[in-house]
């Protein structure tokens, strides 16, 4: 969230921001945000689990790992496409609401 949140301010400039280019930053942050969330929330219960399984049956463990590689994946996924929203929004909606007078 820090990486997307630094690379979403040095973009803004008081002058030219744009309400396009704050919905994608939003969205941009929501989707990092989330995105974490989710991954931190499976890593937690995979963990849980796991550690009671591995206490049990020791040949688990690498299955255990792989799948903590999976979840831990899932973050990653939102910092691309967090970081990809927000690169984008730069060039674009500039002169979308322009005034008719």
């Amino acid at each position: 969230g820090l990486i997307t949140a630094v690379i979403i301010n040095g973009k803004m400039e008081a002058a030219t921001y744009s309400a396009y280019s704050g919905y994608a930053h939003l969205a941009a942050g929501l989707t990092v945000g989330m995105s974490s969330l989710a991954a931190g929330l499976a890593i937690g219960i995979v963990g849980d689990a796991g550690v009671r399984a591995n206490a049990q049956q020791p040949r688990l463990f690498v299955g255990m790992i792989l799948i903590l590689i999976f979840a831990e994946a899932l973050g990653l996924y939102g910092l691309i496409v967090g970081l990809v929203v927000a690169s984008t929004a730069e060039g674009k909606g500039k002169n979308l609401c322009s005034s008719y007078a």
